[in-house]
């Protein structure tokens, strides 16, 4: 995980109307995703999640690229949460909030019986993660495991919930800076 870290050293921090928020490739795309990075994620998520699974889901957008990696990696097929309806047969909505947004998203293709594995890029507020667990279950996907590169330490949605969150690096961002616990 040292070039992770060594990243994270790197990353911006920018002020969302008093919400300290990170700007880091594997969570915005920006600045520029070195490979090596991305590669030593996905080894990384490879040897920490539960991939006795028949799907990876993960929502739009930045848990796109590190579940597409995941997925070829493994041949475990891929569904993204989108931000947008399609309308097609078995669509669900869920409504999810963070800290700094909300919006409608919506699974495709994951059914009841599915054994799935939620990966993300970040928890911060865990709004996202907390209605994405919520409406896997109640489709009646079985959660084999949720995982996450990076967790802002803190209360989060997911706190009084069945759901547990394993996470690569745990962070804090505290006057301007990412430490690393």
């Amino acid at each position: 995980m040292e070039t992770l870290i060594a990243s994270l050293d790197d990353a911006p921090i920018i002020d969302k109307d008093g919400y300290e928020y990170l700007v880091h490739p594997i969570s915005n795309g920006v600045p520029m995703l070195d490979p090596a990075l991305l590669r030593e994620v996905v080894v990384e998520l490879m040897q920490t999640a539960e991939l006795d699974v028949d799907k990876i889901v993960t929502p739009e957008a930045m848990g796109i690229h590190l579940s597409t990696a995941l997925s070829l990696q493994t041949d475990i097929p891929l569904v993204v949460i989108r931000k947008r309806a399609y309308g097609l047969d078995g669509e669900v909505s869920l409504h999810q909030q963070t800290g700094y947004s909300e919006s409608e998203m919506y699974i495709n293709d994951v059914e009841a019986g599915d054994r799935v594995l939620v990966v993300d890029d970040l928890l911060s507020t865990g709004g996202t993660l907390a209605a994405i667990c919520a409406s896997l279950s109640d489709i009646g996907a079985e959660i084999a495991d949720v995982v996450v590169v990076l967790r802002k330490v803190g209360p989060s949605a997911l706190d009084d919930t069945e759901f547990e969150v394993t996470s690569l690096l745990d962070i804090t961002v505290e006057d301007g800076e990412v430490l690393v616990h």
